[in-house]
């Protein structure tokens, strides 16, 4: 059942040891306008999170609808994900993936376990958007983008 709800797709990212590092997210919420907050919930298991974590911040890139090459190389574990991505640093100075339709700079406010997730809720410092690209979406286990309004 839980597959029936389509998301959209986002790509974290954070700085450790001066190299960019990143993971593809399907979990990403906002959560407030006043103050505005987002929320991600990375798996427990993963090998990134702790790396964006100790850094205090993070950046999330709301994948386009021509992006599911950049979706799948940031789901796989132990690949140089950035190699051949096209990426610019962001005002809090995080990797952001050139061609999404939104960025977002945070900062990582407070994070509780839940279940097998962390739950991290993020400050909201800078948000940008395109609003000619359309999002990338998952759905019942495959992709799928929005259909404009009115589009037949």
């Amino acid at each position: 059942m839980l597959g029936h709800f389509a998301s959209g797709i986002t790509i974290i990212t954070g700085v450790c040891e001066g190299r960019p590092v990143g993971f593809t997210c399907q979990s990403f919420s906002a959560l407030s306008l006043d103050p505005p907050m987002v929320v991600i919930l990375p798996a427990l298991t993963s090998r990134t999170w702790p790396q964006i974590a100790r850094g205090g911040n993070f950046g999330v890139s709301v994948l386009a609808h021509d992006q599911q090459d950049i979706c799948a190389r940031f789901a796989r574990s132990g690949t140089d994900k950035f190699s051949g991505v096209e990426w610019r640093t962001s005002r809090l100075g995080l990797p952001m993936i050139v061609g999404a339709c939104a960025w977002i700079d945070c900062s990582i406010e407070t994070s509780h376990t839940g279940g097998d997730h962390e739950i991290v809720v993020g400050a909201v410092h800078h948000l940008e958007a395109d609003g000619a690209r359309e999002p990338l979406l998952f759905h019942r286990g495959r992709y799928a983008h929005a259909v404009p309004v009115g589009s037949p």
